[in-house]
């Protein structure tokens, strides 16, 4: 049974547009299943930040936590790093994480796109 979306049947994420709209109940699980599956995503892209700018950019782990959570956030770095491999890091840190916004942010909005094409093709039916 898919645990995020509850349908019942392995490798399918979503019903069917034949099949009715989920309960608002159930929707409202699916809805939260894709928030953690977003905050997992940026969380792991937060470590991989903070252990980059910590062991490659030689910061402490407050201020690679911090700067780790600006890049990530789309802010820009706080502190400059001094060597060629933490300025390497740095530089493909933040091309990552530019694209793993949208991608966060693309999961986030997923259940609620999905339900309303479903509903679009109901109407239609």
């Amino acid at each position: 049974m898919c645990s995020i979306c509850d349908v019942g049947t392995i490798g399918r994420m979503f019903e069917h547009r034949t099949e009715p709209l989920l309960s608002m109940h159930r929707f409202f699980w699916r809805v939260l299943g894709f928030l953690a599956l977003s905050a997992a995503v940026v969380g792991v892209a937060l470590g991989i930040g903070v252990l980059g700018y910590h062991y490659l950019g030689d910061l402490p782990w407050i201020d690679a936590l911090v700067n780790a959570s600006m890049i990530l956030g789309g802010m820009g770095p706080v502190d400059p790093i001094k060597n060629h491999v933490g300025k390497l890091f740095v530089s493909a840190y933040a091309l990552f994480s530019g694209l793993l916004f949208i991608g966060a942010a693309s999961l986030a909005v997923t259940p609620f796109l999905h339900r309303m094409m479903h509903r679009l093709h109901l109407e239609d039916d």
